[in-house]
């Protein structure tokens, strides 16, 4: 297991008994990652799983689905949410010790777990589970660095706030909810956008790297067919 693995596992296995099915920042982007599922795709992998709520989207766009997380109350949440999505398999597993097979999805997906793993090993994990073809995508969290991202992060405070409130009709979460994801959050560590664009360059060279304003950025790489001899 990564180091500080434990950590991260408590601190889910703490959030998985506190938080509800409602929006939250990654949510938001949901709808953009569906979308760039190819059709048709038969099986798909998703890191970092939680509770299992894009799970159950990429089961409508998938024929199958695994799904993994390091929290055992995470999986044990998503399952009791996803009785009615047979073709969901959910696993408790840390993915760099997973026996993932190789170029064995046609779809790899994270969301908003990147961060809590050593990137450039997670990626090529990844990498290596896709097949040729296949798409690989990504929505995570960045360091904001300069004025502009400066900037961006003074917007984001108050257009996070007014979509919670539409989504949620709160504008903020419980407190006990705040307190464990502000406890969680001293273990995170973010690459800056930057940093970013510089590591999938090189792992993963074409990816499509976008900011996004909640404090996010999405990408999006296709796998290359090998050239038939």
């Amino acid at each position: 297991m990564f180091e500080a693995a434990s950590g991260v596992r408590a601190d889910f296995d703490r959030i998985a008994l506190l938080a509800d099915e409602g929006w939250d920042h990654s949510a938001q982007y949901h709808d953009f990652l569906l979308r760039r599922v190819p059709s048709p795709c038969g099986e798909a992998l998703e890191v970092g799983c939680g509770s299992g709520a894009f799970s159950r989207l990429l089961a409508g766009a998938a024929r199958r689905v695994v799904a993994l997380d390091l929290s055992p109350n995470m999986i044990r949440v998503a399952r009791e949410r996803s009785a009615a999505f047979p073709n969901i398999e959910f696993r408790v597993t840390d993915v760099l010790e997973s026996e993932l097979p190789a170029e064995g999805f046609d779809c790899v997906v994270t969301v908003a777990t990147l961060h809590h793993l050593p990137p450039a090993a997670a990626l090529l994990k990844m990498k290596g589970a896709l097949k040729p073809g296949g798409v690989l995508l990504i929505l995570d969290l960045f360091r904001p660095a300069g004025p502009f991202d400066a900037a961006l992060s003074a917007l984001a405070a108050p257009a996070g706030a007014g979509l919670r409130l539409l989504r949620q009709g709160r504008l903020r979460a419980p407190r006990e909810v705040r307190r464990a994801w502000a406890e969680h959050g001293r273990r995170d560590t973010y690459l800056t956008l930057a940093g970013a664009r510089e590591l999938y360059a090189r792992l993963l060279p074409g990816a499509e790297v976008r900011r996004r304003l909640l404090w996010r950025y999405s990408v999006v790489w296709r796998k290359g067919r090998r050239a038939l001899t």
